[in-house]
């Protein structure tokens, strides 16, 4: 997979990316933060290859996707011009928010977990409502194709 060709297989979306210096430390190290910029990218995408871009859920419902919490589980350092895979599966689904599980991937070695709790909100007041339909639908459905039984649904 090269730079620029995501995919969605089995529950998983999978969203390469190549380490920019832009992205490192003085050691030519990813910088701890620029996990969490892969990571919302990869998000962003993997809504995009369900059909269901952030645009359109502002657009057609005038919601948006927050991030509530986020923990990240650093495990091996990725370096300049490495290529990574950010792999994004959904964990469980509720009324209103979602947790997505994220790793960050070279090759087969785990660099990085990203637990993610995403909470739909209007984008005029800020508060928490009901995931719209075709989100919600698209969320359960990549959970499902995972196979995962430990998958909720949490209504």
């Amino acid at each position: 997979m090269m730079a620029g060709e995501d995919s969605v297989a089995g529950g998983v979306h999978r969203y390469p990316v190549r380490v920019y210096f832009e992205d490192t430390d003085a050691g030519a190290i990813v910088y701890h933060a620029n996990y969490l910029r892969f990571a919302e990218r990869a998000r962003t995408e993997a809504l995009r290859a369900m059909g269901l871009p952030h645009s359109e859920m502002m657009l057609r419902h005038g919601m948006i996707f927050v991030v509530r919490h986020v923990e990240l589980d650093y495990q091996r350092p990725a370096r300049l011009d490495e290529e990574l895979v950010i792999e994004t599966s959904t964990v469980s689904v509720g009324g209103a928010s979602t947790r997505l599980r994220q790793r960050v991937a070279r090759g087969d070695e785990t660099l990085v977990i990203v637990d993610v709790t995403l909470v739909s909100v209007r984008q005029d007041t800020g508060r928490a409502e009901r995931m719209p339909g075709p989100w919600r639908d698209a969320l359960t459905a990549m959970a499902q194709a995972r196979g995962d039984s430990r998958v909720q649904d949490d209504n």
